[in-house]
């Protein structure tokens, strides 16, 4: 098999085929059809790429089939946005009746999809510490058809054993979907640990410069034309654009996710004895309490960090005032580090009491970027030392 830099350059070559060196850009709402049998055989062809875009583009294809094979999966589809592919396949997956289990440390809009938007669709969910594999297994009813897990999970770095959680499931006929953002398939590959399903924010990593919003799920054939026949009725369709710019950015995701790797890593141990630091959340730190799992079952930690402040709210936004180089807002995953307030940030989302059960109020998101390492720690140790100079005087 190819390594994942060959795998993001030379994936698509197939999908559609051209003279050109840079995929073409396929700006067209619409395809013509030879004749009536190749019109018909395009109307219902899943996941198709030249009967009309919201069915199918050949950009879409292109990213498709990189993804795919990153993941190490039979399939996989494009959606407008990261939420655009949770909520798309959750409700291809389930229905009303149906039970969902999810975890309790989890992104704000998977957290709002299991407690705002499927109760209200006759859906019951349950949420667990998924630090606890048992928990998963307490909270199985005979009605769940579907557990969301998260690994590592957003904000707070927390671990999922994800074979522990596919094996369960697969004993007892329910269906799994894994969010993949934080790690990337470079570090960790869910498929390969028996989750069925996995579904990335696009805009992060995998696009890697701030400039697209995207989505995409990887998994079986089967299971991905379900979720596409939901697709043509929610319209969540990818520009063909922003493929070819998600596509743009994949090519470079090897060369970017070991600095991003290498910068988390150091940020990480840097804050981690800072006397104004009361928790940096962290996987590769040794510290942190499922470093053996997480060693287990990714080969990088990503970028992405949790500093947790003894000041709370307050020095937590001092801390984000003081950055030269993390720039405050949301994402991440692009070459520029971002910094943000998860708790402000998921008020959109949750009701405040939500995010307080969820997120703690001193928290800060570090998303390191690939800028040079010094640099980041510099600044992160500088910021962190004006702030503990001005509550240890005040």
């Amino acid at each position: 098999m190819p390594g994942n830099s060959t795998i993001t350059v030379h994936a698509d070559r197939e999908i559609h085929p051209s003279r050109a060196v840079a995929p073409p850009i396929y700006q067209t709402a619409t395809f013509s059809a030879e004749d009536g049998e190749t019109f018909a055989q395009g109307a219902v062809e899943p996941r198709g790429k030249d009967f009309y875009t919201r069915f199918g583009n050949p950009n879409h294809a292109q990213v498709a089939a990189v993804v795919a094979e990153l993941e190490g999966t039979e399939a996989a589809m494009v959606t407008a946005s990261g939420m655009a592919a949770l909520t798309t396949a959750v409700l291809a997956l389930v229905s009303a009746g149906d039970h969902v289990i999810g975890q309790k440390s989890t992104y704000g809009g998977t957290g709002s999809v299991l407690l705002n938007l499927l109760p209200r669709l006759g859906v019951s969910t349950t949420q667990v510490d998924q630090t606890d594999p048992e928990a998963f297994a307490k909270a199985l009813t005979p009605q769940t058809r579907l557990i969301l897990v998260e690994s590592p999970s957003n904000p707070l770095l927390q671990i999922t054993d994800l074979r522990a959680v596919a094996d369960l499931a697969r004993a007892h006929d329910v269906l799994t979907l894994a969010d993949n953002t934080f790690a990337t398939p470079l570090n960790q590959r869910p498929a390969d640990l028996g989750i069925d399903l996995v579904w990335h924010s696009a805009t992060k990593y995998l696009n890697g410069h701030s400039d697209v919003s995207a989505g995409v799920i990887a998994g079986s054939a089967e299971l991905l034309n379900r979720i596409w026949d939901v697709g043509l009725l929610t319209g969540a369709t990818l520009g063909p654009i922003d493929a070819w710019l998600l596509l743009r950015g994949m090519r470079t995701l090897p060369l970017r996710v070991p600095r991003h790797n290498a910068n988390g890593q150091a940020l990480a141990q840097a804050l981690n004895e800072h006397p104004a630091v009361a928790k940096v959340h962290y996987p590769g730190l040794a510290s942190h309490p499922q470093h053996q799992l997480a060693a287990s079952q990714m080969s990088g930690f990503g970028g992405v960090l949790g500093i947790e402040f003894t000041g709370g709210f307050e020095v937590a936004d001092a801390f984000l005032g003081k950055l030269r180089y993390s720039l405050r807002s949301a994402s991440l995953g692009g070459v520029e580090s971002l910094a943000v307030h998860p708790a402000s940030m998921w008020r959109g989302m949750l009701s405040e009491e939500q995010i307080a059960e969820s997120v703690p109020p001193g928290l800060v998101r570090l998303a390191a970027g690939t800028e040079d390492t010094a640099d980041l720690v510099a600044d992160a140790l500088a910021a962190a030392d004006a702030v503990h100079i001005t509550t240890a005087s005040a």
